[in-house]
C-alpha cells in the first residue's frame, strides 16, 4: 500500500507571521478535512515556529520548522492519532518512519514548499519532506532507497521534537514530553567514539583555491568578489551565514573598524544572535583594499560605509548564503580541475568534497598548527567554550596515536 502524498504546512517565517488561511487553498482544505485536532495541531505549530522565529535566527526557524513539520504531517497522514496522546512508543515509530520514509516522501533536491500564482500559495507538487543529496564528488545518480538520515539529522530531529514539546507543555496544551525519554531507546543513535575527522583542507589545496581565485580576478573583474569571500571566509574563520544579508542583519562595510593602536576588526552577528569581534590580520587588508577598488571605493572603510560587505553584481543589497555558496563552489570546481591537472586527482579529491565551510575549519586549523594562542583562536571562531574549541581543532593526541600505528605490520 502506498503512503498518503505529504504537503508542506509551514511558509518562511515573514509569510507565516502575516498568514491568512484564504491564501493557501490546498493547505486551508486539508487542514479542514481531517478531524478537529488536526488543525488544531497545525495551530500548536504555528505559534511554536513563529516564537522560536522571534527569540531565535532564522536559520534556527528554518531548521525547527523542517522537524516540527515533518512530525507533523506524520501524525496527520501515517499515525493519525493526536501528539498531545503520544507515548514513547510512538516517538519511536517516528524514529523507525524517519529511519526509512517512503521514497514517496524524498526528494533529490531543494524545492520551494508553495507557488505563489494568481494572487495565492499553491502547494508545489515537487515538494517533499524528506531529501537525499549525493556527497560532493559522487558522479552516480542518486537512489533513493539507499536515503539513510545520519546522527547529526537524527540528532537535530529528537533537538527540535524535544523544544516542541516543551513549548507544549510550557502553554498547557501537553502534560509530557515523550520526545525526552525516547532519544535514549532509539536503536539509531550511536555514541560517537570515533577518531573526529576535520573537515578542511590541506595547505597545498588551500594554495590552489586561492591561487584560482587569483587568477580568475586578474582575468575578469567581476571574480573579484569570488577572491574576497573566500580571503574572507577562511581568513577570519567566518560561516557563510555571518557574510550574508539576513532578515535582522545586513554586513556592512562600517563593520570594519580600527582600534586606538591601529588594530582592525570585524563586527560579526553570529549564532545565537551573538555579536563579536573578529581579528583582522594586516595580510588580510590587501585582498579588502583590492575588492574596495574593485567597487570604486576607498581602500578602507570608514564608520559612515553603510555599503553591503558583498554587493550583489545586479541590483541593490547584500547577498544570501545560496548566493554566496555557488560563488565559493565555482571557484572550488575549477581550483580542482586544476590542481587535478597538475598533481592528479586523487591529490585534488577533496576539493570536490569541500564545502563552504571547510573554508573556516581551513583557517582555524592553520592558525592553531602555527602557534596561536587557543583562547585568541577560539573568541574569533565565536565559540562559548574554549573547550569546544580545543574538541573540534586540536588533534595532538590523535596524531601521537596515528605515527605510533603507522609501522604496524601484516606478519
Amino acid at each position: 500500500m502506498s503512503a498518503p502524498k505529504p504537503l508542506p504546512l509551514f511558509p518562511t517565517l515573514s509569510e507565516l507571521n502575516s498568514l491568512s488561511m484564504d491564501d493557501y487553498p490546498e493547505l486551508n482544505t486539508f487542514l479542514n478535512a481531517g478531524p478537529a485536532w488536526r488543525k488544531q495541531h497545525w495551530l500548536w505549530g504555528a505559534d511554536f515556529l513563529r516564537y522560536v522565529g522571534r527569540s531565535k535566527s532564522e536559520h534556527t526557524y528554518n531548521r525547527f520548522r523542517n522537524e516540527t513539520e515533518r512530525f507533523l504531517i506524520w501524525a496527520f497522514l501515517i499515525k493519525d492519532k493526536p501528539i498531545d496522546d503520544y507515548r514513547k512508543a510512538d516517538i519511536l515509530d517516528y524514529a523507525d518512519f524517519c529511519w526509512q520514509p517512503p521514497q514517496s516522501w524524498i526528494s533529490l533536491g531543494m524545492n520551494d514548499r508553495f507557488e505563489y500564482r494568481s494572487g495565492l500559495y499553491h502547494v508545489n507538487p515537487d515538494w517533499f519532506p524528506f531529501r537525499l543529496k549525493l556527497n560532493k564528488g559522487e558522479d552516480r545518480e542518486p537512489e533513493k532507497k539507499r536515503y539513510r538520515p545520519s546522527q547529526e539529522t537524527l540528532a537535530a530531529m529528537f533537538t527540535a521534537l524535544n523544544a516542541f514539546y516543551k513549548h507544549l507543555m510550557n502553554e498547557e496544551f501537553c502534560f509530557a514530553n515523550p520526545a525526552q525519554i525516547a532519544r535514549g531507546d532509539c536503536k539509531y543513535m550511536v555514541k560517537n567514539a570515533q577518531v573526529k575527522e576535520i573537515r578542511r583542507l590541506t595547505n597545498e589545496q588551500w594554495n590552489f583555491v586561492l591561487k584560482t581565485a587569483q587568477d580568475l580576478a586578474d582575468k575578469d573583474r567581476k571574480y573579484e568578489r569570488a577572491l574576497f569571500v573566500i580571503a574572507t571566509l577562511k581568513t577570519l574563520f567566518l560561516r557563510i551565514s555571518e557574510l550574508s544579508e539576513r532578515r535582522d542583519w545586513v554586513p556592512a562595510m562600517q563593520h570594519f573598524w580600527q582600534d586606538y593602536d591601529g588594530n582592525w576588526w570585524l563586527k560579526i552577528y553570529g549564532k545565537g544572535r551573538k555579536i563579536r569581534d573578529v581579528s583582522v590580520p594586516l595580510d588580510y587588508l590587501q585582498y579588502l583594499k583590492r575588492y574596495r577598488e574593485y567597487r570604486g571605493q576607498a581602500p578602507l572603510p570608514s564608520v559612515n560605509d553603510y555599503s553591503p560587505l558583498v554587493e550583489k553584481l545586479r541590483g541593490a543589497g547584500g547577498m544570501t548564503s545560496r548566493q554566496l555558496t555557488r560563488i565559493v563552489q565555482d571557484v572550488f570546481d575549477e581550483a580542482h580541475r586544476v590542481m587535478a591537472a597538475k598533481l592528479g586527482a586523487e591529490k585534488a579529491q577533496k576539493l570536490r568534497e569541500a564545502s563552504t565551510h571547510w573554508l573556516r575549519h581551513t583557517g582555524a586549523s592553520m592558525e592553531i598548527e602555527r602557534g596561536r594562542a587557543l583562547k585568541d583562536v577560539s573568541e574569533d571562531l565565536g565559540h562559548a567554550s574554549m573547550s569546544t574549541t580545543d574538541t573540534i581543532y586540536v588533534q595532538s593526541e590523535t596524531r601521537r596515536r596515528a605515527e605510533s600505528g603507522k609501522d604496524r605490520t601484516v606478519d
